[in-house]
């Protein structure tokens, strides 16, 4: 990843971490194998609730288990999410979703499954939408994006409970995002991603040069490229924050791209043209 053009800024920040609530106050019901029964009554549970979900699978930014450059060993520990660039750092998921104006923290757990160091659930403060943030082992990046693409083809149900509700994600959510390093550069996968249902999913990848190297499983999960790129970049909290925000307020595939381009051009100090040619919708 195109880490040199940053990493000075990043270095420069004040790195913040707060901490949730209880740890394993978020259970994980994810399901080792298919249930036809269970997926159609979260079906008809998301349906009667009238809920919207978003899952976002963090691979932590990892030195050691990463074919990256280098980043300052603090946030590069992919074994400790608190400090990480894509969680605990100042534009991780965790610290930019938690200082956001339109969603809210409502619960957080340590070690909810394997490999997951921590999950946040968030609510969005004015809509009946929930986001689920993993922040994956650094070391299983390779698991991570298994479990993104997975969740693309319509596979795999993680249901948390949220105001007496069971709300479904994976394979259910609306949209599944994947933040972090793009490991399909550095090994490749069977093309088992077949999609399952009927349902209609979004998918959002954040890494680098992710529609090259996504697009063979993500055309064969059925899921719709909602925000890909085209290039080296920064996977920062900022463009997904933006572009789900876009796409909430519109449901235009257009107006996420361009929330997530203004985004990215504000931040990384770059030009609108340039942002819109790196972050780009379908295919």
């Amino acid at each position: 990843m195109k880490h040199k053009l940053f990493i000075f800024i990043i270095i420069l920040l004040s790195f913040s971490s707060c901490s949730g609530n209880a740890p394993g106050s978020v259970k994980d019901t994810t399901l080792k194998t298919s249930d036809t029964v269970i997926y159609q009554n979260a079906i008809a549970v998301k349906k009667k609730l009238q809920v919207q979900t978003i899952h976002v699978f963090v691979a932590l930014c990892d030195n050691k288990y990463q074919g990256i450059v280098p980043v300052p060993a603090k946030i590069g520990n992919g074994q400790d999410a608190a400090n990480n660039l894509y969680w605990g750092a100042a534009y991780g998921v965790k610290t930019f979703f938690k200082k956001s104006s339109e969603w809210e923290l409502i619960e957080s757990g340590i070690d909810p499954a394997a490999n997951i160091l921590e999950r946040l659930l968030f609510k969005h403060k004015t809509k009946n939408i929930y986001l689920l943030a993993d922040a994956y082992d650094g070391q299983y990046i390779k698991q991570a994006t298994i479990d993104f693409l997975l969740a693309c083809s319509g596979k795999g149900l993680t249901t948390i409970k949220a105001n007496s509700n069971e709300i479904p994600f994976a394979g259910l959510s609306d949209i599944i995002a994947y933040v972090g390093h793009d490991g399909l550069m550095d090994f490749s996968l069977p093309n088992d991603f077949k999609k399952q249902d009927e349902e209609n999913r979004k998918a959002i990848m954040l890494a680098c040069k992710s529609k090259q190297y996504f697009s063979t499983h993500i055309k064969s999960t059925g899921a719709e490229p909602l925000l890909w790129t085209t290039g080296l970049m920064a996977p920062e909290a900022y463009i997904l924050h933006d572009a789900i925000n876009a796409w909430i307020k519109s449901g235009s595939n257009t107006e996420t791209r361009a929330a997530a381009a203004a985004a990215y051009s504000k931040y990384q100090k770059c030009s609108i043209k340039a942002a819109q040619n790196l972050l780009v919708s379908g295919w």
